[in-house]
């Protein structure tokens, strides 16, 4: 693993040392009394948290999902279906499914 490079502020001769950095306390840890006070997020932000949830959901789920197989066609089959846009492989199932008569 590469070493990274120290930041500037902790060079010498920039005024400042580990220690210094250290000391400083931005964002103290809360007290019991506050964390009592706090929201969830999803009740302060409903709208936010369902688009989230809804984004992290995914592709919606099948009855009958489909099977991720390899399969070799020729070079011309699979030119002239991605010619066709996007959706090209599910037009070549659909193709499959007429052929066997489903």
């Amino acid at each position: 693993m590469k070493r990274q490079k120290p930041l500037k502020a902790f060079a010498e001769g920039r005024g400042y040392s580990r220690a210094d950095w250290d000391d400083v306390d931005d964002n103290p840890e809360a007290t019991e009394e506050e964390l009592k006070e706090f929201r969830p997020f999803r009740n302060v932000y409903p709208d936010i948290a369902a688009a989230i949830d809804r984004k992290l959901a995914g592709r919606p789920k099948s009855d009958a999902p489909k099977q991720a197989i390899s399969i070799r066609l020729d070079a011309e089959v699979i030119a002239r279906f991605r010619a066709t846009g996007d959706g090209w492989q599910s037009r070549i199932n659909e193709a499959l499914r007429k052929a066997v008569g489903l």
